[in-house]
């Protein structure tokens, strides 16, 4: 009999689960990692105790200090459990889309939980994570810091990716993992690079976030507000390291929930909303990889904190995820359609030939590229008014004389969907691939689309 000193022991050694009804005949295996199992229900418990161990043994963490963190939920109560165990004060601060079932699993630790607007910019002061920082400031307290401390990559690399391995046997050939703060797909990234680098390692964005598209563009996108937590993020984190991961997969809100509902209801796994975006990028990996491999993933967080949620055919109902298909494919089936030259300048050419260009083909705006074709800036058509209007250029000048940052990168493979957030900015997509630009999508275009397909 194995009798733990106290519960933050018995964190990690999450069993790992075959799929059986919902992987379709002629795919790869699909096993899950039940997370969720974890003693507050969630894969946090392993950053959070990780994290804040390391801290104290390394004298960061002294008695009387006030630990303080962001959460959307999950760190949040494997912090709590910690410092319940520990002795210490903690404060959280929660974004307000966050389910009630999570602020309240907070407040049965004895933490305070402050919440904050979901939809402001994230350096914007009443952001959940600039909110913590400035309490932390104030109260002197130690901050856990999850989405910048490499301590959150080290918990994955050090114990979820070796558990994979041991627990399939060596008998894996990919991995997928949602990104949040990024620790978990990276530290297993990591272990798996470092030690059996043929493992694909393929990581799961919603759309709203940014990873999926700095990981394909290195640029940051607008994000916007998704249903769907614990899962993807609208800044930049040093949690995630891109260059662990193969590739990114995005998926959207309706897809999250219905796959974790068929998770519950067929294959009687508890989990939540991440679990489904997971788990629908797994089953299309398996599909590609067909029978006699095996596919991995994590089932990150339990259904327990959504119960008045997803779970709820109401709540469905209410934000049209039960019936009817919001799907409207990815920008390369525009692209596709439309069998349109893409007008590009380069960077020495005269401002009279972008004009020309303008006129020439109909267009607005110009992406001006590189030598090697890589999309450096743009220019608009009011772009070039003013230039003339106020004498800072002539026709004679160079474009780039007049050119502005190059805005609205996405990806080929990314979903119609994620052009809205574009167009909201009075901007065009500029659709680059492998560095080059592949084609260019105004909102007349996507009209057409969806007019020549219903």
């Amino acid at each position: 009999m194995t009798v733990y000193n106290n519960i933050l022991e018995a964190v990690g050694r999450t069993p790992l689960v075959r799929l059986n009804k919902m992987v379709p005949a002629g795919s790869a295996e699909v096993l899950v990692k039940c997370e969720y199992m974890n003693p507050t229900g969630s894969i946090k418990d392993r950053m959070a105790v990780h994290i804040l161990n390391e801290s104290e043994k390394r004298g960061l963490i002294r008695p009387g200090m006030t630990i303080v963190e962001n959460t959307s939920g999950n760190t949040g109560q494997g912090v709590a459990m910690w410092a319940a165990v520990k002795g210490y004060r903690c404060v959280f601060t929660m974004p307000d889309k966050m389910s009630l079932e999570k602020v309240n699993m907070l407040k049965a630790f004895g933490a305070e939980v402050v919440i904050t607007p979901t939809d402001v910019p994230g350096d914007s002061p009443q952001h959940y994570v600039e909110t913590a920082k400035r309490i932390a400031r104030e109260s002197g307290g130690f901050y856990v810091n999850q989405y910048h401390n490499p301590l959150n990559i080290e918990a994955h690399e050090l114990s979820t990716g070796p558990e994979i391995w041991s627990d399939t046997g060596g008998k894996v050939d990919a991995v997928v993992a949602g990104a949040g703060t990024g620790g978990t797909v990276s530290g297993i990234g990591r272990y798996f690079k470092k030690n059996h680098p043929h493992v694909r390692i393929v990581g799961v964005d919603p759309i709203g976030s940014v990873h999926y598209h700095y990981f394909y563009t290195k640029t940051m996108p607008t994000p916007h507000v998704y249903k769907v937590e614990g899962i993807g993020e609208d800044i930049l984190c040093e949690a995630m390291d891109y260059s662990v991961v193969d590739e990114f997969h995005q998926t959207n809100d309706k897809e999250a929930f219905t796959v974790a509902r068929r998770l519950v209801r067929e294959e009687g796994l508890f989990c939540g909303g991440s679990s489904g975006c997971n788990v629908h990028i797994a089953l299309k990996v398996a599909a590609q990889l067909g029978a006699g491999k095996t596919v991995v993933t994590v089932l990150p967080d339990s259904a327990t904190r959504y119960t008045t949620k997803f779970l709820s055919d109401q709540w469905m109902k209410d934000y049209g995820f039960l019936g009817g298909d919001r799907d409207l494919g990815l920008v390369e089936d525009i692209l596709r359609d439309r069998r349109a030259p893409i007008i590009t300048a380069k960077e020495n050419e005269s401002l009279a030939a972008v004009i020309g260009l303008m006129k020439q083909h109909g267009v607005s705006q110009v992406p001006i590229v590189d030598a090697s074709e890589r999309p450096v800036s743009i220019v608009h058509e009011v772009d070039v008014l003013r230039a003339l209007q106020g004498g800072q250029a002539t026709p004679a000048s160079l474009a780039k004389a007049v050119a502005q940052p190059l805005g609205g990168l996405i990806y080929p493979k990314a979903r119609i969907e994620e052009l809205y957030r574009i167009f909201e900015t009075d901007q065009v997509a500029i659709v680059v691939d492998a560095e080059k630009i592949v084609g260019v999508i105004a909102q007349i275009d996507v009209i057409e689309f969806m007019s020549r397909r219903k």
